[in-house]
């Protein structure tokens, strides 16, 4: 389910998770800028946005977020982490061109990011959930 990340910013390379309230994920801006905003919402966490991390794409389809004016937005990550059934981790290159996919969601002042997920193609997969990974130069969209 993408429990942490890997990218590089402003000549810094930042390994982060989830769990980490301070945790920010970059975001791709219009005319190709990086902006860092913070990663979902954690119980303890000040805020009317949902909680957790993650967007599922059919509850966006769904209208379930149409209420914090989603803007989908590409997430420039170099590595995602997934961790296995006996909790063990491994990471996920992402190759040249390809993004994750993230949702920005506000309410009035509050604006965080979550990151888009699917259900797995491979039959094997260990989770239900992986993030969206979509190709391109465009803003692009659901």
């Amino acid at each position: 389910m993408c429990g942490g990340v890997y990218y590089s910013h402003q000549g810094q390379d930042v390994r982060v998770y989830f769990p980490n309230p301070k945790a920010m994920l970059p975001v791709r801006i219009r005319g190709g800028g990086i902006e860092l905003l913070p990663w979902g919402r954690r119980k303890d966490q000040q805020g009317a946005l949902p909680l957790g991390g993650w967007a599922r794409l059919d509850s966006i389809y769904s209208g379930r977020w149409d209420r914090w004016f989603p803007v989908p937005v590409k997430l420039p990550i170099r590595q995602f982490m997934e961790k296995d059934l006996e909790g063990s981790s491994h990471w996920y290159d992402l190759t040249p061109g390809q993004w994750i996919q993230g949702l920005v969601a506000r309410d009035g002042h509050e604006q965080r990011v979550y990151v888009v997920t699917v259900e797995p193609q491979l039959a094997d997969a260990v989770h239900d959930r992986w993030p969206r990974l979509v190709n391109g130069q465009g803003d692009g969209g659901w």
